[in-house]
């Protein structure tokens, strides 16, 4: 297997009780998706005018500075691009962690009366979309807030829809979509992951009763 830049990578490592079930997108197939989302965010010029892009940490970030890359390759101002870090936004932080590790939030100037393009990797049930709702409307007052997501699994909990979508596909709620990144992990790739099989316990031979000989 080959990464984006031409090397030979190793086997993905699936979380622990999962196994890969089929590849979603390769990098040419994540590349071809971005330039499609700058192109429809160009050609919208209410969202092109006085765009911020803002990733959610961690694989929002690359992808939005992949995005204002784009933006400008498609004829419009290279727009600013700031990180969002919603771990103490989450309405589920209990189950984070103990002590969660926060890697900070950090926004490229004002935002009052601007367009922000949230950036995600995965967009799921939503709740993590409103978490970092939350924590841009206690940054300031944008004119309107967007959102592009590379994938759009389903099983929304919340009344939120990208308007930006690279991919769409139907899960069940027992996978998991992973997104891999040159920035994070060497190589691009989406793979969509399945719950490994329980590992069947192997029997113990049985051992037959041992035959006695006859006495002489």
């Amino acid at each position: 297997m080959k990464g984006s830049n031409g090397t030979r990578r190793g086997p993905v490592a699936a979380p622990p009780g999962f196994r890969v079930r089929r590849e979603l997108m390769d990098a040419e197939r994540i590349a071809r998706a971005l330039t499609r989302i700058a192109h429809q965010i160009v050609e919208r010029p209410r969202d092109a005018q006085g765009l911020v892009l803002v990733g959610v940490r961690t694989r929002g970030v690359p992808l939005a500075r992949r995005l204002a890359r784009l933006v400008a390759q498609a004829g419009a101002p290279t727009p600013p691009v700031g990180a969002l870090d919603i771990t103490l936004y989450r309405d589920d932080l209990t189950t984070v962690a103990p002590q969660p590790v926060l890697r900070g939030t950090e926004f490229p100037g004002s935002i009052d009366g601007r367009t922000v393009v949230l950036v995600d990797d995965v967009l799921y049930t939503g709740r993590t979309v409103r978490a970092a709702l939350d924590e841009i409307i206690d940054f300031g007052r944008p004119a309107r807030i967007k959102l592009a997501a590379l994938v759009d699994r389903g099983h929304r909990e919340l009344p939120i829809c990208p308007d930006y979508v690279g991919q769409t596909i139907t899960t069940s709620r027992e996978e998991i979509v992973q997104v891999l990144l040159e920035e994070e992990d060497r190589e691009d790739r989406v793979l969509l992951l399945e719950k490994a099989p329980a590992a069947t316990p192997r029997r113990p031979a049985r051992s037959g009763p041992k035959k006695r000989g006859r006495r002489p």
